[in-house]
């Protein structure tokens, strides 16, 4: 299927342009996950992603798209950015720990 077509599985928006859609591995490569399932994000998802989670808790705690979207920052990034073009991007800050 033509990106261009396919939703986000994390926002729920069309994937639309392909130079701003990321391939995501379900567990981190860095973390035993080369093998892992993929699936077609936005980059500004994916970072998302990267900026809430350590590649360890998405290893061990949030290895699936319904585990990701339990959590409060995700639920709250995807209710603001669901607003959005399809083509939106903006980068996210990185969360201090």
């Amino acid at each position: 299927m033509n990106p261009q077509e396919q939703i986000c599985e994390i926002c729920s928006r069309k994937l639309g342009n392909k130079t701003l859609i990321s391939k995501y591995h379900l567990i981190p490569k860095s973390k035993g996950g080369k093998q892992s399932p993929t699936i077609l994000i936005h980059n500004i998802c994916h970072q998302k992603i990267h900026s809430v989670f350590t590649e360890k808790e998405l290893r061990d705690n949030y290895s699936t798209v319904p585990k990701l979207l339990e959590h409060e920052a995700m639920q709250k990034f995807v209710k603001w950015v669901s607003k959005k073009h399809e083509d939106f991007y903006q980068r996210n800050q990185r969360m201090k720990r």
